[in-house]
């Protein structure tokens, strides 16, 4: 069938290193591997895109002021209905953004069902994190988009608390992670590293912003210092923090035992996966914690250890401990204790690479993360 991706948040560039960038490419790229005409809209593609896909680009969202962007994301977000009318869809999957609603209201108007991922209460987030002037409209998208929707797709729980409350049919929402694709992730073909080794890596992947822990992971490895045993950091990724971060380490000393690579395009993320030995997603204790967390998912699919923060759907995600170890969110002391564990145990790290790889392939792949989105609509009628 034809469907038509829309994606109207300026703050994703589709072809670009963020992980929501990847993840859309992914969802994308499973739709077309299933024989699916796909077509995207959007007002920022970025300049090298890498999916045979026609991309109807939408006007650029513009403006210095808060207000004005908000009112320049409404005006990019109705010449979605254009883009469809000439793309004539079977299918319109959305991923929601703060001011999208033209696709969702196109659909219904035309008779046509309509998938709504939603991966952040973005209008919470919006309001607490940068800036966001028109609250109320703001909210009134989101209950529009979310009513009108054939089917919503939370990728956790936490997520479709927030959606079932702003929604007026809740009874269409549903809970599916993210996903990760194996073929693309695979782990290294190296020995499983011994305790003693000398270039030992804890990595971490991911946007550095103050909501991932990376500062917990520094402070931890920090403390590690005097262990008989070298320990190397390694941050795979780019953003606000990067500075704050690497001042941390310079001030605690460990600046000469961490690497930070900076943003890297999405075919140097496996090669960089497979110089880690343990993978941290040390997150801190958040009030609102409602990710489904991308890197644990190419954690997991690399065949990895993996230390998580004890909140929100990381527990389950890694089986309750059965696919690595959960620490206390923000404690630089409890997870510095659980890296010399793990570290100290090679047969259990050696245990995982098989066991962690499994659980991607037979869990979380996006290969089933879309057939469990599309399953929710009835595609009988114009698959």
């Amino acid at each position: 069938m034809r469907i038509a991706y829309v994606c109207t948040d300026p703050g994703i560039e589709i072809f670009g290193t963020k992980g929501a960038a990847i993840h859309v490419r992914a969802v994308i790229t499973e739709l077309l591997r299933q024989g699916h005409e796909v077509q995207l809209i959007t007002p920022r593609p970025g300049d090298r895109p890498t999916l045979p896909v026609p991309i109807h680009q939408l006007p650029a969202v513009s403006g210095n002021a808060a207000a004005e962007r908000e009112r320049s994301a409404q005006a990019s977000d109705a010449a979605v209905a254009a883009a469809l009318d000439a793309v004539a869809p079977d299918l319109v999957y959305e991923r929601y953004a703060l001011w999208g609603r033209t696709g969702t209201a196109w659909a219904a108007a035309h008779g046509v069902p309509s998938l709504l991922e939603v991966n952040a209460p973005l209008t919470i987030e919006q309001a607490t994190f940068r800036s966001l002037v028109d609250q109320g409209g703001a909210e009134r998208v989101a209950e529009d988009a979310l009513s009108t929707a054939s089917a919503v797709v939370c990728v956790s729980a936490g997520v479709a608390d927030w959606a079932r409350v702003v929604s007026r049919r809740s009874d269409r929402i549903a809970v599916i992670g993210n996903g990760v694709d194996p073929a693309r992730i695979s782990p290294a073909r190296r020995p499983v590293a011994a305790a003693e080794a000398t270039d030992f890596t804890v990595g971490f992947i991911g946007s550095l912003k103050a909501w991932h822990g990376v500062d917990t992971l520094i402070r931890a490895l920090a403390r590690l210092r005097g262990d008989r045993h070298p320990w190397r950091g390694l941050i795979v990724g780019d953003g606000p923090m990067r500075q704050d971060l690497a001042r941390l380490a310079d001030d605690l000393g460990v600046a000469e035992a961490i690497e930070f690579t900076g943003a890297v395009t999405g075919d140097r993320v496996a090669g960089q996966l497979r110089r880690f030995d343990i993978a941290c997603a040390p997150y801190p204790a958040l009030g609102r914690f409602y990710f489904s967390p991308l890197k644990v998912y190419e954690y997991l699919a690399a065949g990895l250890p993996v230390i998580g923060s004890a909140i929100g759907e990381i527990p389950d995600v890694l089986d309750h401990g059965r696919l690595g170890r959960l620490a206390p969110p923000g404690d630089p002391a409890a997870l510095a204790d659980e890296l010399v564990l793990l570290r100290r145990d090679h047969d259990e790290r050696r245990r995982l690479r098989a066991r962690t790889r499994e659980a991607a392939l037979t869990r979380h792949s996006w290969a089933g993360v879309v057939n469990r989105s599309l399953a929710l609509l009835d595609l009988a009628a114009v698959a």
